[in-house]
């Protein structure tokens, strides 16, 4: 068999060709042959595969005969066969991204449609030297195998879900830093710890509407007055019969058996006696102390998100400043020379979508976020940003394909990053990767260049693994009916930007896909509030499906006919 670059030779006419040749030339040849036939019969493949995939076997724990160091112990759960080695050499020959030497190939291989074949190069996996014929039910041969070197196939990018348990994982993976902000720095952030309550809530029996605290049955004599206010301290004890003003708020008298509201109250100022209008029920609007709970009971858990509700509520339980895990701090850096910053797209050159988008969206993710730096198509640019970067998670745009200028792989490689996930079965967007720079340096996502493929990108990786460092709970996952048949992917996940619509008649709110969904649009998902998880094969009309949130508001009725 030659290299990539000769003509593809059937293992026979090798083995004829080799008939003159010395001994030792003759004995490599038909090692090379052997080698060949049992890829064509798929023995390798299908042994590999059945190990990883079927067995439950776990893969090597030392070094290949390249001398890579495998998956360490406790992360071989969570990869399973997805962990790539950090070896480019390895990589450029993997399923899914393929390190291609022509000129002209596109940055990424997600612009392309799915055409049914499952070594689409244009969908970054391996392309094949030579197609088989029509009807063949055995794989091609690959572009170069050495003599004496057994085929090594890389294995399968992982499953989304597993993609995402992987990232979960990781963010989760190290202690989580506590400080303590004052309450108006602490929303957004997360709770390191649980709130408990420092009194009673209320601390003492209140009022819950103005009118007139009483004692005993009526009619009951008062004296005129302002009577009780809030903030003021306690009052005397009411004798059976008596009345006294009292406002919302204010602490009840000793002995008070109920509050008749005021405009339940008839006052005849002539006798100096006070009527109810209404039967009159023991401990009516009157808040009684430890209502809502009592001193040193848990009011929200740890991994809560510090809302304005939140907020109040500490406040109301006594507290001026709060325990929370510090937000994650991500630097984004752009690639591509051929991004423009303002003006229309001219000249082959394109607007760039993602610069703008992802600060914002990283925020809502509960981020903070330093401004984007576009570095163009620049390895050593990339370099010098990756190990300058005091971030806990570097989020990369473009370049992790396998054009002649993707330079995150390469970057990675020598810089001895530990690549966790490289490459997920997920549509679009499956050339993201997931890194870590160094055992105690910062996380990596690499995201696809195409805007789509980046937003499937932010939330297969980026969002558990940010959910993990700050602590917050994962987003649980809960499905929807589907109102329209939804294409899949043979193999892979899809995620299709949907809208929520309300039940008709009865009917149940059911979820709608939108139109515009192809791995470099935005139009759909601008006018989403969600994205379907589709299943390999699609779904049907009336099918259930997981849905992903998007961190905002529904989309607005102005989208109602748009974009279905």
């Amino acid at each position: 068999m030659t290299g990539s670059d000769g003509p593809h030779r059937e293992p026979g006419s090798d083995v004829r060709a080799a008939g003159s040749a010395s001994e030792r030339a003759r004995e490599e040849e038909e090692r090379a042959v052997e080698q060949a036939l049992a890829l064509v019969g798929g023995s390798d493949r299908s042994s590999r595969s059945d190990r990883s995939a079927g067995s439950g076997e776990p893969p090597s724990r030392g070094r290949d005969s390249r001398g890579h160091r495998g998956p360490r112990d406790e992360d071989l759960d969570d990869l399973d066969a997805g962990r790539s080695s950090n070896t480019y050499a390895d990589r450029s020959s993997g399923p899914q991204a393929h390190r291609s030497s022509d000129p002209h190939a596109h940055r990424s291989s997600d612009s392309a449609p799915y055409d049914g074949r499952d070594n689409d190069p244009r969908d970054g996996r391996a392309a094949p030297a030579s197609a088989p014929a029509p009807g063949s039910e055995q794989p091609p041969l690959p572009d170069r195998t050495l003599p004496g070197d057994p085929a090594k196939p890389s294995p399968p990018p992982p499953s989304w879900d597993r993609a995402r348990a992987v990232a979960a994982r990781a963010g989760r993976g190290g202690p989580s830093a506590t400080i303590r902000l004052p309450l108006d720095r602490a929303p957004g952030h997360v709770l390191a710890e649980a709130l408990g309550a420092l009194t009673d809530l209320p601390s003492f029996d209140t009022s819950a509407m103005d009118g007139w605290a009483v004692a005993g049955p009526g009619p009951w004599a008062f004296e005129a007055g302002a009577g009780l206010l809030a903030g003021r301290g306690p009052a005397a004890a009411l004798s059976d019969g008596t009345a006294v003003r009292i406002a919302t708020g204010a602490r009840v008298p000793p002995e008070t058996t109920a509050v008749i509201r005021s405009e339940h109250a008839h006052v005849d100022e002539a006798r100096g006696l006070l009527h109810a209008r209404r039967s009159v029920v023991t401990g009516q609007d009157v808040r009684p102390r430890g209502q809502e709970c009592r001193s040193g009971e848990q009011l929200v858990p740890a991994g809560t998100v510090v809302t304005p509700a939140v907020l109040g509520l500490a406040a109301a339980a006594g507290y001026d400043a709060l325990p929370v895990v510090p937000r994650p701090r991500v630097d984004i850096l752009v690639l591509g020379d051929e991004l423009l910053n303002a003006g229309l797209p001219h000249d082959g050159l394109i607007r760039d979508a993602l610069g703008p988008m992802l600060g914002p969206w990283l925020r809502a993710l509960g981020a903070e976020v330093s401004g984007a730096r576009r570095l163009g198509d620049d390895a050593g640019a990339l370099r010098s940003a990756l190990t300058s970067s005091d971030a806990d998670l570097i989020v990369t745009t473009g370049g992790t394909a396998a054009g002649p200028v993707d330079h995150v792989h390469p970057v990675l490689d020598a810089l001895g990053a530990e690549l966790l996930v490289d490459g997920v079965a997920v549509r679009p967007g499956h050339p993201m990767l997931l890194a870590r720079l160094s055992p105690d340096g910062p996380y990596l996502v690499g995201l696809p260049g195409n805007p789509l493929a980046a937003v499937s990108g932010l939330l297969t990786l980026a969002e558990p693994l940010l959910a993990g460092i700050a602590g917050r709970p994962a987003q649980d996952p809960y499905r929807a009916l589907v109102h329209a048949e939804v294409h899949g992917h043979p193999h892979d996940t899809r995620l299709v930007p949907v809208v929520h619509r309300p039940g008709r008649a009865g009917g149940r709110d059911h979820v709608a896909p939108l139109r515009y969904n192809g791995p470099a649009m935005l139009r759909g998902i601008a006018a989403a509030d969600g994205l379907a998880v589709v299943p390999p094969g699609g779904v049907r009309s009336g099918t259930e499906v997981e849905i992903l949130d998007l961190p905002w508001a529904p989309a607005t009725p102005w989208t109602e006919g748009c974009f279905t």
